[in-house]
């Protein structure tokens, strides 16, 4: 997910608040990500097994060898310490050309290999990537408050910086507006994150038991299916069809 807005506007609360509302890991999930953190010599003392879903926030300055792994002997980088969990980049156009283009692949196929001279090493790497940016270097492009600062040409090469095909990686883009004060300092309660995580809770649970009747399989979220599990249960209906026939038709 991609979030987009002006400075202020909630858009890193919004991705520190994911944690909060994630389903449980199963047993499988938490060795997955212990085995990660014992290998990259992370593991919490007194914690034998990790039971909460990991949250990683690397700094924009990161390097791309910190963010996929490496070193003589290679050991996980940021994408890996994220399995099974959320990987949070915050103002993403300032990381580095190399650096984004390096998780391109690791997004299509949920693993990272870091290949030196005595062999190479594989290691997971099935996260949840959050982004969020300013629209311009300013941050005020489309505001409706205060009015941008930057040149037509400054936002577009800004906007840029995130390449066609990494955005292309991306599911949802979502534009983050400005919060009114009346919305901020109202009496309204919200729901809280417990109750939002019991429906998520609710849904993961619905998708364990539909992959559970598959042998020999690691899926455990509609995430993770394949082709013969998308062609299995995502059967689409006469309408469904007639959409993507015309959505490949226009691309065509």
């Amino acid at each position: 997910m991609l979030m987009a807005g002006s400075p202020g506007a909630g858009k890193t609360l919004l991705a520190r608040a994911m944690p909060s509302i994630l389903p449980e890991m199963s047993i499988e999930e938490s060795l997955d990500v212990t085995r990660i953190y014992s290998v990259a010599d992370q593991l919490p003392a007194g914690t034998p097994l990790i039971r909460h879903r990991p949250f990683r926030a690397p700094h924009h300055t990161i390097s791309h060898a910190g963010l996929v792994g490496g070193g003589n002997i290679p050991k996980p980088g940021e994408i890996s310490l994220a399995h099974r969990g959320v990987l949070f980049l915050d103002e993403f156009p300032e990381f580095g050309t190399r650096v984004q283009e390096v998780m391109r692949q690791p997004m299509e196929d949920k693993v990272v290999t870091i290949s030196r001279a005595k062999g190479s090493l594989t290691f997971s790497a099935n996260f949840q990537l959050i982004a969020v940016m300013n629209p311009c270097p300013c941050g005020y492009y489309g505001d409706c408050q205060k009015q941008c600062s930057c040149a037509h040409a400054l936002v577009t090469k800004y906007q840029k910086r995130i390449s066609g095909p990494l955005l292309d990686r991306i599911d949802i883009h979502i534009e983050v507006p400005r919060v009114d004060y009346e919305k901020l300092s109202g009496d309204r309660v919200e729901e809280s994150s417990e109750a939002i995580r019991a429906r998520v809770q609710a849904a993961r649970n619905i998708q364990l038991q539909r992959f559970s009747k598959i042998e020999s399989s690691n899926i455990v979220a509609n995430a993770d299916m394949r082709v013969r599990e998308i062609r299995q249960f995502c059967k689409l209906q006469d309408e469904g069809q007639s959409l993507m026939r015309a959505a490949t038709s226009c691309c065509t």
